[in-house]
């Protein structure tokens, strides 16, 4: 598979591709010193530019298609993945996975939403868009890890629940609502991550927990960009200030309290280095796990719903 290169990103990918043509040659030529000028010049390079990206480019990488996944991460990240399929209703939902894991010491029970790689993949997966079914699937397995004493970790990453006629007639809206109930109650620990675009409530219908991490270069909001550009000037063609107006990065909602953690990713995205990327999560989500087991279930439950209720309150 070629490389996906983002716009911002041309010039170090293509300072890469000359070190790598220089390298083929490196046996021939006494050109072992410029190869090294010029990868110090690609790091500070990528220094310069992942350290200073837009709201609008960190969407962009957000949605790479390249960045690891839910099943990536659980796999990296964990041992003795169980997946779990259906609802017990309709069927089975492609677009969220999920099923009994460990990690490390700890028997956890993980949930995300998945997308899909390719053009065939993504057509299976739903291009990471949940129906009803998926939602009530994703509860059943809350429930099931309630019932076991198993603490929840939810993945998100979707451009929205699915918005079709047949979605909307087997109670999409419902879904989405039971599942905020029922994830404000349960009576085990639950940690949310965003690990790539967090978009509306079909980000949110798995988004209700006692921690919210979130990937350095996600996005997370209750409308996307271009939907908002759409909305406001009638035209996709704003969704670069659209997506500043919108304050939907890591940094702009720590600062809102709307999550409570940053985990940082390998310096160009998640997707340059999966393990290291896995490691940073893992460690966030033990160190944040080992609290929360701390806490009995009346203090555990009325720290979370304290949370959420203080969202969107300011004073005049």
């Amino acid at each position: 598979m070629n490389k996906a290169v983002l716009d911002f990103e041309k010039p170090i990918f293509e300072l890469e591709s000359k070190i790598s043509e220089m390298r083929q040659y490196a046996d021939k030529l006494d050109i072992a010193d410029e190869i090294t000028r010029l990868e110090r010049k690609v790091k500070k390079l990528k220094e310069s530019v992942y350290g200073d990206l837009t709201r609008w480019q960190k969407v962009q990488l957000a949605r790479h298609p390249e960045r690891p996944y839910t099943l990536d991460y659980i796999y990296l990240m964990a041992s003795d993945f169980i997946e779990l399929h259906g609802d017990r209703q309709c069927k089975d939902d492609k677009s969220i996975v999920g099923g009994f894991a460990k990690i490390d010491e700890h028997k956890v029970m993980i949930i995300g939403h998945q997308k899909g790689r390719d053009t065939k993949s993504n057509v299976y997966r739903n291009f990471g868009m949940p129906n009803p079914e998926g939602y009530r699937k994703a509860l059943r397995l809350m429930k099931l890890a309630e019932k076991f004493n198993r603490p929840v970790i939810t993945m998100l990453d979707t451009p929205g629940a699915y918005p079709g006629l047949e979605a909307e007639q087997r109670g999409q809206a419902e879904a989405i609502a039971r599942n905020l109930l029922e994830m404000s109650r349960l009576k085990v620990p639950v940690i949310v991550v965003i690990i790539g675009e967090g978009a509306s409530g079909g980000a949110l219908g798995i988004g209700v927990g006692d921690r919210i991490l979130m990937l350095e270069n996600c996005w997370y909001s209750v409308i996307s960009p271009e939907s908002c550009s759409s909305i406001l000037w009638k035209s996709w063609d704003f969704k670069e200030q659209a997506a500043e107006a919108l304050r939907l990065t890591a940094p702009d909602l720590l600062q809102q309290k709307i999550i409570d953690r940053i985990v940082p990713e390998p310096l160009g995205g998640a997707h340059t280095n999966y393990e290291a990327a896995a490691k940073n999560l893992k460690t966030a989500i033990l160190e944040e796990l080992n609290q929360l087991l701390k806490l009995k279930t009346e203090k555990l439950l009325d720290l979370r719903f304290s949370k959420f209720a203080k969202m969107g309150v300011w004073h005049e």
